[in-house]
């Protein structure tokens, strides 16, 4: 009598799990379970070097500064790098599954290759407009309204041309809400491996000779470390609508079946 009381009440309160069984479910889980693991670890060093590093580092007097910054800047450059490349990787093998998937409902399979390589086209040339107003300038030019001005008009009309490249009746809000998130998501990937990177490794090496051996820091050093911080900065604050967008594509349906 108790062991069937014991199995109905298992049978009632124990959750009832099912698997799915299809391999597509199951790549597409591992991908997003990848790309929100790396991703947390990327944004988060990312903010933390904007909200907390930086302005910790350049409170401290620079002979105290040359001996903390090798040690600290290489182990998080190291995390900051390598999980941004997991976090694109992952996401563009999501994101060519969805293509493929709304290629197949307009009838045309070979459309998710003319998507993703137009998509891939805008946010390079993207890249490449945006390049000027992150490096150090004079004038002007310096200024963080001009800077954030021309790399906004720049990422908004990229948005824009990635929506119209990719429009088509049967494209789903989260294919178009990837097109711009993850368009912003690979200018963060560019901008920290193709600058970020670059300019941190050579400040790591100087600063390294500078604490070791009082080795005085090279002219360019302000160059690089202005450089740095502008391409950081940038990627701060395009983080905010990509992460709306990446959000929006399974929780906010408002691009769905936009057409041409």
């Amino acid at each position: 009598m108790y062991a069937l009381m014991a199995t109905a009440v298992a049978l009632i309160v124990a959750p009832q799990v099912s698997f799915p069984q299809s391999p597509v479910t199951t790549e597409q889980i591992a991908l997003r379970w990848m790309h929100v693991v790396a991703g947390v670890i990327w944004i988060g060093t990312l903010y933390f070097n904007n909200l907390a590093l930086t302005p910790a580092l350049k409170a401290l007097d620079p002979p105290v500064r040359a001996k903390v910054f090798p040690g600290l800047m290489s182990r998080a450059m190291w995390w900051f790098r390598w999980s941004a490349l997991v976090t694109v990787i992952a996401g563009l093998r999501y994101f060519w599954m969805i293509l493929a998937a709304d290629a197949r409902n307009a009838g045309d399979p070979s459309l998710a290759l003319k998507w993703f390589g137009e998509w891939l086209l805008v946010w390079l040339v993207a890249f490449a407009l945006i390049w000027p107003f992150q490096l150090p300038r004079a004038g002007i030019l310096d200024s963080a309204w001009t800077r954030a001005i021309a790399i906004g008009a720049i990422a908004i009309a990229a948005s824009w041309a990635a929506l119209a490249v990719n429009a088509n009746p049967q494209s789903s809000n989260a294919h178009l809400s990837i097109a711009i998130g993850g368009g912003m998501g690979l200018l963060m990937l560019l901008n920290a491996w193709g600058i970020i990177w670059r300019a941190q490794k050579k400040l790591i090496r100087w600063m390294r000779a500078a604490a070791d051996q009082g080795a005085p820091m090279p002219p360019e050093a302000a160059h690089f470390m202005r450089w740095a911080f502008l391409a950081s900065r940038a990627g701060f604050w395009m983080s905010f609508p990509m992460l709306f967008f990446m959000a929006a594509a399974e929780h906010y349906p408002f691009l769905g079946g936009v057409a041409k």
